[in-house]
C-alpha cells in the first residue's frame, strides 16, 4: 500500500514555503489540527522525521528536504496531467500563465485582460514578469505559457515559435551632476571603466545569464527591474543604457542626459513566443490578440517613467 500521498506533499511543500503550520493551512485552507496531524502521520508511516524545530522555525530534515525536493516533480507531473484532463475535456486550459519582460507593467495588457474574462471559460491567468534570458527560460520548463514582449534572440534547440513584434532603441545616459555628464564625448572605455554601472540582473535560474552593457572587471550596482535601474540612475548612482521610451521623456525634464559612446548599444528585438505543439482556446486566444502591429508600441507605453495614467 502507498504510504505516499499528493495531499501530504502539498502540505510539506506549503510548511516549506511559507514557514509556518499555520501558514501552510491558511494557504491551503485547512485547520492547524489537519496539518499537524497529516505530517505526524506521513513521518509515522514511512518512519522518518520530516521536519524539525529549532525555536519558532520549522525546518526540513536532510530526509524531509530529499523527500519535497523529488514530491515536487510528482505535485507538477500531477498538475500537468490535471490540465491536460480538463483541457480535453472542455477545450480551455485551467490556468495559462503570460511571461513579460521586467522592463514592461502589467497594466499594459489590461484591456487584453478584461476581454479575455469576457469569453473565457474559468481559465485561470497567471502573469509572470522576468528579465533577459529568464522569460525563455520559464516558457521552455512549462512556468508560463506565452511570452508577450521579450527581449533577446531564444535559446537554442528550439521546441518554441517566436514572431518579432519589433525593436526598441536604447539611449546612454547619466544625470545631470554625474561626473561622466560634463565629459567630453564620445564616451570610451577609458572613461567608463572608472565609473559605476547599474545593469539590471537576468532572471534566469539555470540558463546562462545575458549580461547587457557591463564592461569586465568594472564596478556594477545590480538591480532586480528596469524601474530600478530608472531611479538610480536618475538619482546619480551610476550610468548606462536605458529604454529610449523611458530615457526621452526623463531627458527632455532634465532629469537624465543623453551622452554619446563609442561602443553604442543597437536596439533590441522584442518577440512573442510559445510552445510548439500547444492549442489550448486560452493560448490560442492570446496568440491571435498579440499578432496586432501596435504591440510594441502599448506596451512601451509602460515602461519607467512613462506610465500611462489607468482607466
Amino acid at each position: 500500500m502507498l504510504k505516499l500521498s499528493l495531499e501530504a506533499l502539498l502540505i510539506i511543500d506549503a510548511i516549506d514555503r511559507r514557514g509556518s503550520f499555520s501558514k501552510a493551512g491558511q494557504e491551503l485552507h485547512r485547520v492547524p489540527s489537519t496539518i499537524s496531524y497529516t505530517v505526524a502521520k506521513l513521518e509515522d508511516d514511512l518512519g522518518v522525521q520530516v521536519f524539525e524545530r529549532h525555536g519558532p522555525r520549522i525546518l526540513l530534515t536532510p530526509a524531509g528536504r530529499e523527500l519535497l525536493t523529488e514530491g515536487r516533480y510528482l505535485l507538477k507531473a500531477a498538475q500537468d496531467l490535471e490540465h491536460r484532463v480538463r483541457r480535453v475535456a472542455s477545450g480551455w486550459e485551467t490556468e495559462l500563465g503570460i511571461g513579460i519582460d521586467s522592463m514592461f507593467s502589467a497594466l499594459a495588457l489590461r484591456d487584453d485582460i478584461r476581454a479575455f474574462y469576457e469569453v473565457a471559460q474559468q481559465t485561470r491567468l497567471r502573469i509572470v514578469q522576468e528579465t533577459l534570458s529568464g522569460p525563455w527560460e520559464a516558457l521552455l520548463d512549462r512556468r508560463v505559457d506565452l511570452l508577450v514582449g521579450v527581449a533577446g534572440d531564444g535559446p537554442a534547440g528550439g521546441g518554441y515559435v517566436a514572431r518579432v513584434i519589433g525593436s526598441m532603441p536604447f539611449v546612454f545616459a547619466v544625470a545631470p551632476g554625474h561626473p561622466l555628464a560634463g565629459m567630453p564625448e564620445p564616451l570610451g572605455r577609458s572613461q567608463l571603466q572608472n565609473h559605476r554601472a547599474i545593469v539590471v540582473a537576468d532572471s534566469a535560474r539555470n540558463m546562462a545569464a545575458r549580461t547587457v552593457g557591463l564592461l569586465l572587471g568594472q564596478d556594477a550596482l545590480t538591480v532586480p527591474t528596469m524601474q530600478a535601474k530608472y531611479d538610480l540612475q536618475i538619482a546619480g548612482l551610476g550610468f548606462g543604457f536605458l529604454p529610449e521610451a523611458c530615457a526621452r521623456p526623463a531627458i527632455e525634464r532634465g532629469l537624465l542626459i543623453e551622452k554619446q559612446v563609442e561602443e553604442v548599444r543597437g536596439a533590441e528585438t522584442f518577440y512573442l513566443a510559445w510552445r510548439v505543439g500547444e492549442e489550448g482556446a486560452a493560448l490560442r486566444w492570446w496568440r491571435e490578440r498579440m499578432q496586432r502591429p501596435d504591440l510594441l508600441a502599448q506596451l512601451a507605453d509602460f515602461v519607467p517613467g512613462g506610465f500611462a495614467t489607468p482607466a
